[in-house]
């Protein structure tokens, strides 16, 4: 079930900030506890906390640290960016969600506040944040100062921007708008889109959508002379008074400002006297301009008065300021209760919320995986249970720096192989941050358990025609040494492979580690973190020409690999043809080996034979294999042989960008993954979290 709603704003001055308050009113009523999340806010000034977290967690109460809310400041966003740190970004961003989310029933996340961005680069910004958190989004757009044509087109490129990553939006929200124009509004953005679609149209409120005489306060930097407890005030338009006051009275409006020169007292108690008579309007503030001070007669008179507004003093000629009042924009914040009850209330007047409500409480999620999150739920995974993983390759600067890496994140513990003065010397050689007492560093030859595990090694391989010296001199050997330690239960997993051949590594495992009931071959992964969605390919590293039943083991045990992992199975048996084109005796290899998968495990939705393309490609499976149910949305993909694999995954990752995890090995009965010579830092951090997950799952 869906935990979280995204609003996203299409533009600058969109009203968000009303549809936070409405939802989070909304979700309090039935959830009793409802997080507040903003990816970025904008950046603090004078030290003060950001205006709509501080204005929500203050008026609905919220028990929330402040830290946990939002994820960077404006300035810190750009800094990454510019950096090329974009998957920084979305890390933090994920990690910060996702503990609001599991303390809480639902969480409402406000997007950016398009205050620096070009509209584009912002936009692309909360697509991205969207999508990887694989949230609902609600679209919301102010319709001040466009055209009705360009609000409605912008509102549907809007949602196309969204729905073109898989983003699923389930509410569109045109705020701000003439109240003649919502029946257009609403059909003009509801053509051609989906009729689930829930789509409303709030009409522009004045008293929402002009600043209050605080604001104006704030954006004048004026001295606040009178009515200091009256500055929350609503404002309406701006009269300029400059003319005599007999002709300046009939101007007055409703909650108007009136602006002019502290010289003319005139209009100052006119318009005073006139703001507690029953016959003009009330007035909403007054703005004395040209920083004359006031004379002793006219304060004296004014203190006399029973009901003072607001009176702010600022430098600057008359009409300079009234052009700046025009670009003094509205917020809500924490002390205004009224602004933020009638925001509410607005909010529910025009929303549909009995359908709003429905939606957020009946949408399922998104199927869409994303890297960074496949990654993040990795961690949390590793997290459950805390496993010993041994690495045989203490010689490698590689080996070490990812070693390094994980202390930091103290979800594993580690043994690392080799000689401990030597060990030591690469590490201190490389400035590597490392805690000598979390990890222990073990030398094969000298170890402790060296006649032990030789005396073990020879038992289980005696029949074989092993001796006890050559039972010594392969537990010399860092990769028996490190596989015994697994087969004794001294460490959960073992990674190895960055400085050993895939025999050197798999060849101990094989002999007295050996396979799982069921099994007879040890198969490889990769897991594909392409920009949607994460694919698992084997066998990509082992295998190079299986038979039916070998091929059929693999999808099985790829299938148990994906569930694992939190990747729902939908296999896709590939070949040179789909369904029952194709001729010849590979293909026939894949039919058997799907005939045998469907028997041994009914439960699987499995396909083939199918290429490559009817797999992944919606539009192609359904026209080569339209009754299928994994044609076009493959997750596990098997490769008929290795030679296939081996290519498939490496041009994919070259291609596309994508972020392949592995090789993670199958089959074993304790995980031993192997690593590619050529893997980096990254490759063997990921699969020793991979090792760690499997060992919860042996």
């Amino acid at each position: 079930m869906n935990k979280a709603i995204y609003i996203a704003a299409s533009g600058a001055d969109s009203g968000k900030s009303m549809l936070s308050l409405g939802l989070m009113q909304l979700l309090l009523r039935n959830k009793p506890k409802v997080g507040y999340f903003r990816p970025i806010i904008d950046n603090p000034v004078n030290g003060k906390r950001d205006n709509h977290v501080n204005t929500i967690l203050n008026y609905f109460d919220l028990k929330c640290n402040y830290e946990d809310t939002y994820a960077f400041t404006r300035s810190e966003l750009i800094d990454l960016l510019n950096k090329n740190q974009e998957d920084q970004v979305i890390d933090l961003i994920l990690e910060k969600y996702k503990k609001l989310e599991e303390k809480h029933d639902f969480v409402i996340v406000e997007g950016t506040d398009f205050s620096d961005h070009g509209a584009i680069i912002e936009m692309d910004l909360n697509v991205l944040i969207a999508k990887n958190l694989g949230i609902p989004v609600i679209i919301v757009s102010g319709g001040v100062n466009k055209t009705l044509e360009d609000f409605i087109q912008g509102l549907r490129l809007t949602y196309d921007s969204f729905n073109n990553k898989e983003v699923e939006v389930i509410a569109v929200i045109a705020n701000k708008v003439e109240e003649q124009n919502v029946p257009v509004i609403i059909e003009g953005i509801g053509e051609n889109l989906p009729q689930s679609l829930l789509i409303n149209a709030i009409p522009i409120n004045s008293k929402l959508n002009n600043p209050t005489i605080q604001e104006i306060a704030s954006a004048l930097d004026a001295e606040v002379l009178f009515g200091e407890k009256f500055l929350n005030a609503t404002t309406g338009e701006i009269k300029v008074g400059a003319m005599q006051l007999a002709h300046f009275l009939p101007h007055l409006t409703d909650e108007c400002v009136v602006i002019t020169p502290s010289d003319r007292s005139d209009i100052l108690l006119g318009t005073l006297q006139a703001n507690i008579s029953s016959e003009y309007p009330t007035i909403s503030g007054i703005i004395l301009t040209g920083d004359i001070t006031l004379s002793e007669a006219v304060i004296r008179l004014i203190k006399g008065l029973e009901k003072v507004v607001p009176i702010l003093k600022v430098k600057g000629g008359t009409f300079g300021i009234a052009s700046k009042l025009s670009a003094v924009r509205s917020h809500i914040y924490a002390e205004n209760k009224s602004k933020i009850k009638l925001s509410i209330n607005t909010f529910e007047k025009y929303v549909d919320i009995d359908a709003l409500s429905d939606k957020l409480i009946t949408y399922k999620g998104s199927n869409v995986l994303t890297s960074r999150m496949f990654q993040y739920n990795l961690l949390k995974k590793a997290k459950l249970s805390r496993k010993h993983i041994v690495l045989p390759e203490g010689s490698d600067d590689r080996i070490l720096t990812a070693a390094s890496q994980l202390q930091k994140l103290d979800i594993v513990d580690l043994t690392i192989l080799g000689k401990i003065d030597a060990v030591k010397d690469a590490i201190k050689r490389l400035n590597l941050s490392f805690d000598f007492e979390k990890t222990q560093i073990i030398n094969p030859s000298t170890s402790s358990y060296f006649e032990d595990f030789s005396n073990t090694l020879f038992e289980l391989r005696k029949h074989k025609g092993l001796s006890p010296a050559m039972a010594e001199d392969l537990m010399a050997d860092v990769s028996y040494f490190g596989t015994m330690m697994v087969y004794k239960g001294l460490a959960d997993g073992m990674v190895s492979g960055a400085a050993h051949t895939t025999q050197h590594t798999i060849k101990p495992a094989l002999q007295f580690i050996k396979t799982k009931p069921g099994f007879s071959v040890v198969s490889s992964i990769f897991f594909m973190c392409l920009e949607d969605r994460v694919s698992v390919f084997g066998d990509c590293a082992i295998n190079p020409n299986p038979t039916s039943e070998e091929l059929a083991e693999i999808a099985i045990a790829s299938a148990d690999s994906s569930i694992a992992f939190g990747i729902e199975p939908k296999i896709a048996m590939l070949s040179y043809s789909s369904g029952s084109s194709g001729k010849g005796e590979d293909v026939d290899t894949v039919r058997k080996a799907t005939e045998i998968v469907k028997l041994k495990r009914p439960d699987l939705k499995i396909e083939g034979p199918i290429q490559y393309d009817a797999a992944v490609d919606p539009t192609v499976g359904k026209k080569k294999l339209p009754n299928s149910e994994v044609a076009g949305q493959a997750s596990v993909l098997i490769f008929p042989d290795l030679n296939t694999g081996n290519n498939t995954y490496k041009a994919v990752q070259r291609e596309t960008g994508a972020l392949a995890i592995g090789p993670m090995l199958q089959g074993l009965k304790k995980p031993v993954n192997d690593l590619s010579r050529g893997c980096t830092v990254d490759d063997i951090y990921n699969t020793i979290i991979l090792t760690a997950i499997q060992a919860q799952n042996p």
